[in-house]
């Protein structure tokens, strides 16, 4: 019974070591603040810098897994070549050793030493919940938080480790059965085997050596060097069964990836067991049949990660062509292409941060394709083009798409572990999705207008048509500096919105009065004076969507728990700001009709 009950105490401990691992990664995560991603996509170019990135983010996120995972999603969203993509695999099976490296702290013995006893993980888990659950508790900033949930992660962490090593020591210390299993895990094969499973059941390289490590711990010498090199090679192997299902469903290149570091590891495994077992039964190793403790399998596991990297750098151009034939372009197929839909690539929702940084570059793309739907509609008016048209209502239906998709994708965000600023994100992106897309269907709403008058064979004076390029200049920079604010939230260009608003606001009031008078003069015709009335409500609304964009996005910015539209623009209006009233006067000379007299 009692040895039931310590069983369940050391899987016990495992779940915490995962756990631990899971809110470390976590915390990391939230403090890098979607820059991850976009580090490793453009670090990229040199093989090098790809190895020391790929290993400090795997290192910092505990997980080769996660890093490869987040590589491939990035494949398969475009935004990474495949090239790019193997010095970054190289790295991260790098950075996962360090996690075995901490461990090692918890071999250290009580001592005399102040500062050994502080960094022994009883002692520093200790300290570093404390340290983390103030932090928690009474820090008002959410990095602070975010700071704390590190610290508590690493205390979970030892804290697992602790609880492993308490209850497996006496359930194996001294036992002859211990040394009995250790002897047939000689067998390489069947050592590899069990390496490969214990990995792929706890989805994590890291905490299969740690297992082994803290078994060595405790086994009183059963765990050889003969035993633990074959585990250890086949950790390296069953890393690599969660990224290749990953990629099952996704585009070549991103399959691609994840045979890249099937390859590496596999490929690498197995010139290492030559390598070792040939010198083994002709010259012999002087350590094969000696204890192997947690200092050793720590520092074997980095020294086989960093070894093959060595070895494979000069040969990274033969990794990939060795994924490219294995996973082949069928004959006269083109080369993938990645839309916009695919950066949201449901691998990210692991990593939130990330998730929300690939959906805003999903919105700002929809903002692109607004924006270019209501140049070509401004076109239209002046040459009716039925293949522009055509490319116009492919934007749209794209549009559309886009907004249905980054939709879903951002309720399953939102399902997902969210800190404060990253709830708000989400919910800001929620209206975005709707702005750009009402901008694009006003759009629309303008190319049926030119088509009207195309039927109609009516046409616009040349004093209409100077006023609508007036009117159409700054609808396209009001656009324009509300994709900006969208891809980088800058208050600068975000307080340039609304004056502008208000200077087309004036600009359609005026331009109305002045065509309504033209008709009462006879100047213009009464059927091509409603359509020229249609354009202006039209680019008026638009400009009013992007006046919303920056509302959503300044209230964002400023972590207001909710902005009242109407009372702010009042305020704006009535009181102003220095900026404000600068920026007015800028637009209303840029965009003046008095140069048209």
């Amino acid at each position: 019974m009692s040895n039931l009950f310590s069983i369940l105490v050391a899987v016990g401990g495992l779940a915490l070591f995962m756990f631990g691992m899971n809110t470390l990664s976590s915390g990391l995560e939230k403090t890098a603040g979607g820059l991850m991603e976009k580090v490793l996509a453009k670090v990229s170019g040199n093989i090098f810098t790809s190895i020391i990135f790929g290993a400090i983010v795997t290192a910092a996120v505990q997980s080769s897994t996660a890093t490869t995972v987040i590589v491939i999603g990035l494949v398969n969203a475009g935004q990474l070549k495949l090239k790019g993509a193997v010095g970054i695999i190289m790295g991260a099976n790098i950075g996962t050793t360090m996690t075995a490296q901490i461990l090692r702290l918890a071999g250290l013995e009580n001592s005399d030493n102040f500062f050994i006893n502080l960094i022994n993980p009883t002692h520093l888990s200790s300290l570093l919940a404390i340290v983390g659950i103030l932090f928690i508790m009474f820090a008002k900033k959410n990095k602070r938080k975010t700071i704390g949930e590190i610290l508590i992660g690493i205390s979970i962490l030892f804290l697992g480790i602790n609880t492993m090593k308490s209850s497996i020591t006496p359930l194996i210390e001294g036992s002859d059965k211990i040394h009995d299993i250790f002897r047939l895990l000689q067998n390489p094969a069947l050592g590899i085997l069990v390496g490969i499973i214990i990995t792929i059941c706890t989805q994590s390289s890291a905490a299969a050596v740690a297992i082994l490590q803290v078994i060595s711990k405790g086994s009183g010498g059963a765990v050889l060097f003969a035993s633990a090199f074959p585990i250890i090679m086949g950790t390296n192997i069953g890393t690599c069964a969660t990224p290749v299902l990953s990629s099952l469903k996704s585009s070549k290149n991103a399959k691609r990836a994840a045979l890249l570091h099937f390859y590496f590891n596999f490929i690498g495994t197995i010139i290492f067991l030559l390598v070792i077992y040939i010198v083994q039964f002709t010259v012999g190793w002087s350590f094969w049949d000696k204890e192997f403790t947690m200092d050793n399998i720590a520092n074997f596991h980095t020294l086989f990660n960093v070894t093959v990297t060595a070895i494979f750098v000069p040969f990274a151009g033969l990794l990939e062509k060795l994924a490219c034939v294995t996973v082949r372009d069928k004959p006269g197929e083109e080369e993938d292409v990645f839309s916009k839909e695919d950066l949201l690539d449901e691998r990210f929702l692991v990593t939130p941060n990330v998730a929300i940084a690939q959906t805003k570059e999903a919105v700002v793309q929809m903002g692109i394709y607004a924006k270019k739907n209501f140049e070509a509609a401004c076109q239209l008016f002046d040459k009716y083009d039925l293949k522009e048209l055509e490319k116009i209502n492919e934007r749209e239906e794209l549009l559309d798409r886009l907004e249905d998709r980054v939709g879903q994708y951002l309720i399953k965000l939102n399902d997902c572990k969210l800190n404060e600023d990253e709830g708000r994100m989400v919910t800001t992106l929620f209206h975005l999705i709707s702005e750009y897309e009402r901008i694009g269907d006003y759009s629309v709403n303008l190319c049926e207008t030119a088509g009207v008058l195309f039927e109609e064979e009516a046409r616009f004076s040349d004093r209409a048509n100077s006023e609508l390029m007036v009117v159409h200049g700054a609808i396209s920079e009001i656009i324009d500096l509300a994709i900006e604010a969208t891809k980088t939230m800058d208050m600068t260009v975000l307080t340039e919105i609304e004056p502008l608003e208000e200077v087309v606001d004036r600009l359609v009031e005026e331009l109305k009065a002045v065509h309504i008078d033209r008709s009462k003069k006879g100047l213009c015709a009464i059927e091509v004076g409603i359509h020229f009335l249609d354009i202006l409500t039209n680019v008026e609304r638009i400009s009013d969507h992007c006046s919303n964009i920056a509302i959503y996005l300044i209230s964002t910015k400023q972590q207001y728990e909710s902005l009242k539209k109407h009372e702010y623009l009042d305020d704006l209006h009535k009181h102003g700001t220095v900026i404000y009233e600068t920026k007015l006067a800028e637009y209303s000379e840029k965009y003046s009709l008095k140069a048209l007299a």
